[in-house]
């Protein structure tokens, strides 16, 4: 779900081309995560992006790394960890 919440900048459909949510959603399609979209313009005369920011609704925290999510209900395996046993 993208909510594209309250912006400063006006969507037009240009910012589609370097959207980052498809590549989100092919990476994580995980159903408790949401994602909220803005539009904004980091600096003065750069292009305007789409800024993403990534909410877990099953452990109510922001999500650091969409790509990824939060860990809950997709756990990385043991292999990718740094713990040692």
């Amino acid at each position: 779900m993208l909510d594209t919440g309250i912006s400063s900048q006006q969507w037009t459909p240009d910012l589609c081309k370097t959207c980052p949510v498809p590549e989100i959603l092919l990476a994580n399609a995980c159903p408790t995560m949401e994602l909220k979209g803005m539009v904004h313009r980091p600096f003065p005369f750069t292009s305007r992006r789409v800024q993403v920011k990534a909410y877990c609704t099953k452990t109510l925290r922001e999500v650091s790394e969409p790509h990824i999510g939060c860990g809950e209900c997709h756990p990385l395996p043991d292999i990718f960890t740094t713990e040692q046993k």
